[in-house]
């Protein structure tokens, strides 16, 4: 079953790039629109259990929440091997 889109064009721009690597995303109620989660599920990862972020559903400046949702992708260390980072 697909996903509701995101009502703002980056955002949901962010949250396509996001499933792209894998990220699950879960629909929430309340202030928050949904919530990304990393795929790895490693101790590694840089908060010791797994990413989450939280998706808003109408962020101040949606550019700005859609650029902090691809870093938060884009600087996930969860399945990088030490092996990875030393090539």
């Amino acid at each position: 079953m697909p996903r509701h889109r995101h009502s703002k064009k980056e955002i949901e721009e962010a949250l396509t790039y996001a499933e792209a690597q894998g990220w699950r995303i879960d629909l929430a109620s309340g202030h928050a629109w949904g919530r990304l989660y990393c795929p790895y599920n490693d101790s590694d990862c840089r908060c010791g259990e797994f990413c989450i972020v939280s998706v808003w559903s109408t962020p101040k400046n949606s550019a700005n929440h859609a650029r902090q949702l691809r870093r938060v992708v884009d600087n996930c260390t969860g399945g990088i091997s030490s092996e990875e980072e030393e090539t």
